[in-house]
């Protein structure tokens, strides 16, 4: 009897630790879309950091999970673009950052389009997000700056398929 008592109280120890650690710092989530690709694919499954801006600040080039606005029982995923205080346009597909182009190498050409969109200036508190896929994302050009109270994780490690294991960025 000792040695059941043992493994039960190891096992309810393990489950308190992921509980903890699934709850406050890590999530796994699955990419539901192909707004995301190449960097992500749909179904491909991430662990968010949900910790991470109660450190630091959301910067441009963050991979974020949010609610979407429109529907906060939706979460939707992409990248900072703009942060407060940022002038944002897009010219023919071209993304401009306060006057200057922005180069992105992880746009690939194939996945750009020629959309534009009027100069906005970022508002308090809020991020101008777009997907990678620019042909196939609801972002920022749609329903516009995201406040930040929307936001609840940074993507942070891809794990399936294991190919794709490791870091993201």
């Amino acid at each position: 009897m000792p040695v059941l008592s043992v493994w039960m109280r190891d096992l309810v120890i393990s489950l308190a630790i992921s509980g903890f650690i699934i709850i406050f710092l890590y999530q796994p989530v699955k990419v539901e879309g192909t707004s995301m690709m190449p960097g992500l694919d749909d179904q491909e499954r991430i662990f968010i950091n949900k910790f991470v801006y109660r450190l630091e600040p959301i910067e441009r080039g963050d991979i974020i999970v949010f609610r979407y606005p429109r529907d906060p029982s939706k979460s939707y995923i992409k990248r900072v673009i703009g942060v407060a205080g940022d002038r944002v346009r897009i010219e023919e597909g071209q993304v401009y950052l306060n006057g200057e182009r922005l180069r992105e190498a992880y746009v690939p050409s194939r996945f750009a389009d020629d959309r534009s969109y009027p100069e906005v200036v970022v508002p308090a508190h809020s991020f101008f997000l777009l997907g990678d896929h620019r042909t196939m994302s609801d972002d920022s050009r749609d329903f516009g700056p995201v406040d930040e109270r929307y936001i609840y994780g940074k993507a942070v490690f891809g794990y399936w398929p294991v190919g794709k294991l490791g870091t993201l960025r």
